[in-house]
């Protein structure tokens, strides 16, 4: 019965392979089918009755599976991916200990380091990292030589990054010395390489990125290579926190 089929998309991120964002990606690309027939954005299907397969890989729900909701501390020289065919560190390196197939909750390229959630909620991961749901993240970014006002100025109101201005971004500075300046910045939207790319359109090397929250979630003194679980109280404060946003994007 229709009743019975959900958006494939959603199968795909409640199975834990990846979140529904990048299900639509693998949807795109022809990576996803259903019962021998390639999928299409907007297709539906019954995931206990229809064979669904990822990658060259079947679906498979478990039932009553646990949720886990885990804070990475993603060293510098990690990918944020389950595997590279390239043979490169990648984060599921970390996490292998976690008796579940998780996946990265938004990204941190290569040199970055920080904060990284990962899980195999789907909804979750939907929540924090869509593009829609504006959910701050904080760095701090250490740039070489030392920042001007004009350039504070800019990096505050937005760059030309791609073809495309940044969004206004929460900009100041904790230390100031010379030939480096240490910057804390708030994004609401997490473009690929984004304050690299802001930051070298200003002439200034990014010498160190680290992440150190998303929304009320903080880092704290996990230490680089180190993971937990996140507590029920920082759970029901992340979920708290995207109503909240998605609530004033509605009357806004």
């Amino acid at each position: 019965m229709e009743s019975e089929k959900i958006r494939v998309q959603k199968i795909i991120a409640d199975a834990g392979i990846a979140s529904r964002r990048k299900a639509e990606e693998l949807i795109e690309r022809g990576a996803v089918t259903v019962n021998g027939r390639r999928a299409r954005l907007g297709d539906k299907a019954d995931p206990q009755r229809d064979r669904i397969n990822v990658a060259g890989r079947d679906i498979v729900l478990r039932k009553n599976a646990k949720k886990y909701y885990i804070m990475l501390h993603k060293p510098r020289g990690f990918i944020t991916t389950m595997n590279d065919e390239g043979g490169r560190k990648c984060v599921a390196e970390l996490v292998d200990d976690i008796p579940a197939r998780l996946f990265p909750v938004g990204r941190l390229d290569r040199e970055s380091e920080g904060l990284l959630l990962m899980t195999n909620d789907g909804e979750f991961a939907n929540m924090v990292s869509h593009p829609s749901a504006h959910f701050p993240k904080t760095y701090r970014v250490t740039v070489h030589p030392a920042i001007n006002e004009e350039q504070l100025t800019r990096l505050t109101a937005g760059v030309v990054i791609d073809g495309r201005t940044s969004v206004p971004a929460s900009v100041r500075v904790l230390v100031s010395e010379r030939g480096r300046t240490v910057l804390e910045i708030v994004l609401e939207e997490g473009r690929n390489r984004q304050i690299r790319k802001m930051c070298e359109v200003l002439g200034l090397e990014t010498a160190r990125l680290k992440r150190t929250a998303v929304g009320p979630l903080r880092l704290g003194m996990l230490k680089p290579g180190k993971w937990r679980e996140l507590t029920q109280e920082e759970l029901k404060g992340m979920t708290a926190f995207g109503r909240k946003l998605k609530a004033r994007k509605r009357d806004n």
